[in-house]
């Protein structure tokens, strides 16, 4: 292999052309991690286990039905655990597995990303929607 055909497999076209299948997986795993709210929460349990109350009061503006379907969605796909402890009331803990942990490289960086460039995201936005009113 040259490094030309490493450079391109590094792409998102370039892993689409050579792998079978490809674009239906990475499709798929964006639809599933990719959301609104997914990676937001992933990200929010790197630090430690937390109880869905406390999660809850981290995530500004995210209702206790989509909560729990993120959780469950990120459950099912095996990037968070979901501990019950036997209490009273019960006491259950959401906590990054191994796979997820594998993740939060990219999710930290796409959150750094996004706060460095938010500025510059947030005046083209302004400028964009200026441009379709002056239209």
């Amino acid at each position: 292999m040259t490094t030309t055909d490493t450079n391109e497999q590094l792409t998102v076209h370039g892993m689409c052309h050579d792998h079978l299948g490809a674009a239906e997986i990475i499709r798929d795993t964006f639809a599933k991690i990719a959301d609104k709210w997914s990676l937001l929460i992933l990200g929010m349990l790197d630090d430690a286990p937390l109880r869905f109350t406390v999660l809850r009061d981290s995530v500004p503006g995210i209702s206790h039905r989509m909560l729990t379907h993120t959780l469950r969605n990120l459950e099912r796909d095996g990037l968070v655990s979901r501990t019950v402890f036997a209490a009273v009331p019960p006491k259950v803990e959401y906590a990054v597995t191994e796979l997820g942990r594998t993740a939060i490289p990219a999710v930290t960086a796409l959150a750094k990303w996004a706060l460095e460039h938010s500025d510059e995201i947030q005046g083209n936005r302004i400028l964009f929607d200026d441009r379709l009113l002056g239209d």
